[in-house]
């Protein structure tokens, strides 16, 4: 398993700093940021809903959310997580594994709940749990405490009254175990080039779910 050479999350702190850059923004009157970053499935299918044609929402939603303590929260856990996962993996790597769980997320919402719009970054958040949980297992930790954690945060997706989308906490939490799985079953040097591909089979396969399967729930 590939190791940061200095040992310094520097992809986490980056994914932070960027998340609460656009976190300011979202502050500025007059700047709509939330309303051009956020996710509706209708923004991949402009002639069913009207919406212009914005692929990349899959993504940017995770880079919003509906106020300081959402942020605040997903930013905590980014960190407390990254700090583990980070050196283990790599930095590319751990950026694949928040990139793809955001995807997840979005996909997620997309497929189980089409008529919702969402935003925050607790999809790729919960993709770090995932992996976390799969590498964790498979080196003999404890995990009971991780485990603990992770369900009550899927529980609370499930809460009235908290208006969280669980189908993103439960799309990328997959989708992170997924990757966890991937990078465990190809980590030796000469299989690099199989772990790279099974990376991009997954994101294919996300996407070609969400471009496929909406259509004929919606029509």
């Amino acid at each position: 398993m590939a190791t940061v050479q200095s040992g310094n999350p520097v992809m986490t702190y980056s994914i932070i700093a960027v998340t609460a850059f656009v976190g300011l923004l979202q502050l500025v009157p007059g700047l709509n940021i939330t309303g051009l970053f956020q996710f509706w499935v209708g923004y991949l299918f402009p002639e069913l809903s009207g919406a212009p044609f914005q692929p990349w929402r899959l993504i940017t939603a995770a880079l919003v959310h509906s106020g300081i303590w959402h942020i605040a929260l997903n930013m905590l856990a980014l960190w407390m997580l990254g700090r583990s996962l980070e050196p283990m993996l790599g930095r590319w790597r751990f950026l694949a594994l928040y990139v793809l769980g955001a995807l997840g997320g979005s996909v997620a919402v997309a497929l189980i709940a089409p008529d919702t719009a969402t935003i925050g970054a607790s999809g790729a958040v919960f993709a770090l749990f995932g992996a976390l949980l799969v590498i964790g297992l498979h080196l003999g930790a404890n995990m009971t405490g991780l485990f603990v954690l992770l369900g009550i945060n899927l529980v609370i997706g499930f809460v009235p009254g908290f208006n969280i989308a669980w189908q993103a906490h439960l799309g990328g939490a997959v989708v992170g175990a997924l990757v966890g799985l991937i990078v465990l079953r190809t980590r030796k040097r000469s299989q690099r080039r199989w772990q790279i591909l099974l990376l991009i089979a997954l994101a294919v396969i996300l996407l070609a779910a969400v471009f496929i399967v909406p259509p004929l729930i919606l029509t």
